[in-house]
C-alpha cells in the first residue's frame, strides 16, 4: 500500500528534493517575465519618436521625411535663410532655432552676388512685382500748408454804443440784432434830468455873456466867457453833437431827451438793453460791426508759421460756399507761441463787401510757400506797390494813407517782396512713394542699371503731399523705385543684406578717404558785378575762419554769421552755375552755428564739410575782382580722413591740428583766379610731422 507524499517533499516546478516555493513568489516572477518585453518595446518606440522630432528640429531630416543626406547636392549646398530672422543663415534646409520656421532658399537673383547693398531682379520677377521707377528731379518746389480756421469779426471795425449820461431809455430804433445801420443813424432816445440841467446852464451862460455891457470890468467879461465855454464842453461830454448844440442855441429851449447816434456803419451784432431800462453812464446799449472785411483766424505750428510773411496770399474755401475759392492776405502773425496748444496764431483778412462770409463759420485754408526760397519773394500783385501795415487788402500804386485806419502806406519791399520776378531755387526731389522710413532713417532703392537695385540712405527735407525734398544721398537723373520697393526690400531681407528691417545696417560704412579731393575738370567762371564781390567776400570770411582755427581759437560770431549770410544771399542768384549753388547750400548749412561749437567739434563736424564745399566752389566760380590764386591743401593725419581745406597763401597752416601740427600736410593744387588748369597737379610736400602724432591719434581712436 503506497504512502502519501509529504507536502514538504512535494516538488512543484523545482528541483527534485527541494522545497516548493510559495504561491506569491511564483506569481510576481511570472508577471515580470510577461511584462518586461512589451515595456521595453514601448520605451524604444518613444525614444525613436523623440529622436525623429529632434532630427527634424535641427534639420537632420528633410521635409519629405528622409534624412538630410538624401537631399540633392544642389539643395544641400545652397544657403537657406529664415524669413523672420534674416541673420539666421545656414547651408542646406532646416528650421530656424529662434522661431522654428522652415528655412527658405536665399534668393540671390541670377546667382551673382553684386555687393552688400545691391540686388538683381529678373525681368519676370519685376513684372510680377509691378516694380516702377521714376527719375530724381531738380526743380522749384512749392510747399502747401493746409489748415482749418474760423471766420471772425474784424476787431478794428467794431464800435460799442453806450450811454453818456444816467437816464432811462425811452426809445430804441434798432430793436433787434442783425439790423444794418449807416453812420450817423439815430439808435436810441434817452431821458436824462442831468442833461436837461446842463442845457439850462449853457443857455443862461450865453445870455449872461450877451447882456454883459462893454463898460463891465474886463475880468468879469472873461469869467463869463470861460463859464460859457465850460458849460458847452459839459454838453459835449454828455453826448450832444455839434448839430444838437447849434439847434439848442437857435431855439433856446432845453430838452430832457437825448438822441444817440451811431459813429460807424455796419450791423448790430448785440442789443444789450430794452426800452424803459434805466442805464448808468458808460453802460453799453449796442455793439455794431462793419462786416465789409472779416478775419480768418488760423492756428499753425511754429515751423509752418516761420515760413509765411505779412501780405502773403491765402486761399480759402467754405463748406457754405461750395466750389467758390476766396483769396485773402496775411494781416498778422503772432510773435509768441501759445503755451497750451504750442501753436502760432495767424490772422488773414478777407474782403466781404457782399456779406457772404459770416463770423463763426469755418473755412479750409491753403497757404503756398516756396521751398528753399531765400531773400525776396515775387508777388505780381504786390510788385512795386504800397500796402497798409494794418490792412493788407489795401494795396495802392502810390504812397498815401489807409482809408480804414489812416496809417501811412509802406512799400511792399519793406516786407520782402521783389519789384521784379525772382527765380526760385531748384530743389532735388523724389515721389513720396519712393521713400521708405524707419525711425530716424530714410532709404530709397536706386536702379543703377536694368534690374540692379541698390539700397541708398538719404537725408530728407520738407515732405510735401506727393513729393519729398532730398538734401543728400541722391543725384539728379538717378532712377528710384516708386512701386514694388517693399517687395525689393523683402528680397534684400531674404538675401541677408541690409534692409529696412535693420535700418542701421542700411547706412553704408564710409571708408576713410586719405587722399585729397579729385576734380575731373577745373574750369573757373568769372562772375561780375555785386554777385562777384559777394563771392570774393565769402572766400575772405572763410579764410578768416581757417586762420582762426589754425591759431587754436574758435571762429568768431562775426565771421561765421558773415559767411552764412553771404552764402544764403548768393544761393538766390540766378547767375551762378547750378553746381556752385549746391556748394553754397552746404556752406550755408554748416556755417550757421559754427561759432557755437567747441573747438574740436567746430574743426571736424562743421569746418571739414564746409571746406569741402569751399574747395569745390573755388574750382567753379570767382569774382571779377579776383587777382590771387587759391591753394588746395590736404592733411592725411586728420582723424576720419578727408582733411582738405583752402588757403590764399602757399605757406601751409593746418586748421585741423593747429599748433600741435601746424605745418602738417600737402599743397595739392593751385586754382587760378580765372580760366582753367590741370586738376591735381603741382603737388608739393611740406614738412610732415605725422609719425609721432600718428601714434597719439591711434591711441585716441
Amino acid at each position: 500500500m503506497s504512502q502519501p507524499k509529504s507536502p514538504a517533499t512535494e516538488c512543484h516546478d523545482g528541483e527534485p528534493g527541494q522545497p516548493a516555493t510559495t504561491p506569491m513568489k511564483k506569481t510576481l516572477r511570472w508577471w515580470l517575465s510577461k511584462l518586461l518585453a512589451p515595456v521595453l518595446f514601448v520605451a524604444g518606440g518613444l525614444l525613436l519618436i523623440v529622436a525623429v522630432g529632434v532630427a527634424q528640429r535641427i534639420g537632420w531630416i528633410a521635409a519629405t521625411g528622409g534624412v538630410s543626406n538624401t537631399a540633392t547636392s544642389e539643395e544641400a549646398g545652397q544657403k537657406h535663410i529664415c524669413p523672420m530672422h534674416p541673420q539666421i543663415r545656414q547651408t542646406g534646409p532646416g528650421r530656424c532655432p529662434i522661431c522654428g520656421m522652415k528655412l527658405e532658399p536665399a534668393t540671390d537673383g541670377d546667382g551673382a552676388d553684386l555687393d552688400e547693398f545691391s540686388l538683381h531682379i529678373q525681368p519676370a520677377q519685376r513684372r510680377l512685382a509691378n516694380i516702377e521707377t521714376s527719375a530724381v528731379r531738380r526743380e522749384p518746389m512749392m510747399a502747401t500748408i493746409q489748415t482749418i480756421g474760423e471766420i471772425a469779426i474784424d476787431e478794428s471795425r467794431m464800435a460799442t454804443i453806450a450811454s453818456y449820461v444816467d437816464g432811462r431809455l425811452e426809445r430804441l430804433y434798432a430793436d433787434y440784432t442783425g439790423v444794418d445801420v449807416a453812420k450817423g443813424d439815430h439808435l436810441a432816445v434817452a431821458y436824462s434830468p442831468e442833461l436837461f440841467a446842463a442845457q439850462v446852464e449853457y443857455i443862461e451862460s450865453r445870455k449872461a455873456v450877451e447882456t454883459t455891457s462893454l463898460s463891465a470890468l474886463e475880468v468879469v467879461r472873461r469869467t463869463q466867457k470861460k463859464l460859457l465855454q465850460t458849460s458847452r464842453q459839459k454838453l459835449v461830454e454828455l453826448g450832444m453833437q455839434d448839430s444838437q448844440i447849434k439847434k439848442l442855441e437857435t431855439s433856446g429851449e432845453p430838452k430832457s431827451r437825448l438822441t444817440i447816434y451811431t459813429p460807424i456803419g455796419g450791423t448790430v451784432i448785440e442789443k444789450l438793453a430794452v426800452e424803459g431800462k434805466y442805464v448808468k453812464a458808460g453802460e453799453p446799449i449796442y455793439r455794431v460791426a462793419d462786416l465789409s472785411t472779416v478775419w480768418l483766424m488760423l492756428e499753425l505750428y511754429p515751423e509752418d508759421a516761420a515760413k509765411i510773411r505779412f501780405g502773403q496770399q491765402v486761399e480759402a474755401m467754405l463748406p457754405s460756399l461750395p466750389g467758390e475759392q476766396l483769396a485773402g492776405r496775411v494781416a498778422f502773425i503772432d510773435p509768441k507761441v501759445e503755451r497750451k496748444n504750442r501753436t502760432v496764431g495767424v490772422r488773414v483778412e478777407f474782403l466781404n463787401e457782399d456779406r457772404r462770409l459770416r463770423p463763426g463759420d469755418y473755412a479750409n485754408a491753403t497757404i503756398f510757400v516756396p521751398i528753399g526760397q531765400q531773400g525776396e519773394v515775387y508777388d505780381a500783385e504786390l510788385s512795386g506797390r504800397w500796402i497798409s501795415p494794418m490792412h493788407p487788402q489795401i494795396i495802392r500804386d502810390e504812397p498815401g494813407k489807409c482809408p480804414i485806419c489812416g496809417m501811412e502806406l509802406v512799400p511792399t519791399s519793406h516786407y520782402g517782396y521783389a519789384d521784379a520776378p525772382v527765380e526760385r531755387p531748384a530743389s532735388l526731389h523724389v515721389p513720396r512713394s519712393a521713400l521708405l522710413m524707419a525711425g530716424n532713417h530714410s532709404v530709397v532703392y536706386v536702379e543703377h542699371e536694368p534690374g540692379r537695385f541698390e539700397l541708398r540712405s538719404v537725408t530728407i527735407g520738407p515732405i510735401l503731399r506727393d513729393q519729398v525734398v532730398i538734401l543728400d544721398g541722391l543725384k539728379e537723373g538717378e532712377q528710384v523705385a516708386t512701386a514694388g520697393n517693399f517687395l525689393i526690400d523683402s528680397q534684400m531681407q531674404l538675401a541677408g543684406k541690409p534692409s529696412l528691417i535693420d535700418p542701421t545696417r542700411a547706412l553704408p560704412s564710409e571708408k576713410q578717404r586719405n587722399i585729397p579731393l579729385e576734380f575731373d575738370k577745373v574750369q573757373i567762371v568769372t562772375v561780375t558785378g555785386e554777385t562777384g564781390e559777394q563771392l570774393e567776400s565769402l572766400f575772405g570770411a572763410y579764410f578768416r575762419i581757417q586762420q582762426t582755427l589754425a591759431a587754436d581759437k574758435k571762429p568768431t560770431a562775426e565771421d561765421a554769421t558773415a559767411l552764412h549770410q553771404l552764402a544764403s544771399s548768393l544761393i538766390a542768384q540766378s547767375r551762378l552755375p547750378r553746381g556752385a549753388t549746391a556748394q553754397l547750400e552746404k556752406v550755408a548749412r554748416h556755417s550757421e552755428h559754427l561759432h557755437h561749437l567747441e573747438l574740436k567739434k567746430a574743426r571736424h563736424e562743421a569746418f571739414r564739410p564746409l571746406s569741402h564745399a569751399i574747395v569745390e566752389l573755388a574750382t567753379l566760380v570767382r569774382g571779377e575782382s579776383a587777382v590771387k590764386s587759391f591753394h588746395h591743401m590736404f592733411c592725411p593725419m586728420v582723424k576720419g580722413g578727408a582733411g582738405d581745406w583752402l588757403q590764399p597763401t602757399r605757406e601751409l597752416f593746418n586748421p585741423y591740428w593747429g599748433s600741435e601740427m601746424s605745418h602738417c600736410g600737402d599743397r595739392v593744387h593751385e586754382f587760378p583766379p580765372r580760366g582753367s588748369s590741370q586738376p591735381n597737379g603741382n603737388q608739393e610736400l611740406h614738412e610732415d610731422h605725422s609719425r609721432e602724432p600718428a601714434k597719439e591719434a591711434e591711441v585716441e581712436r
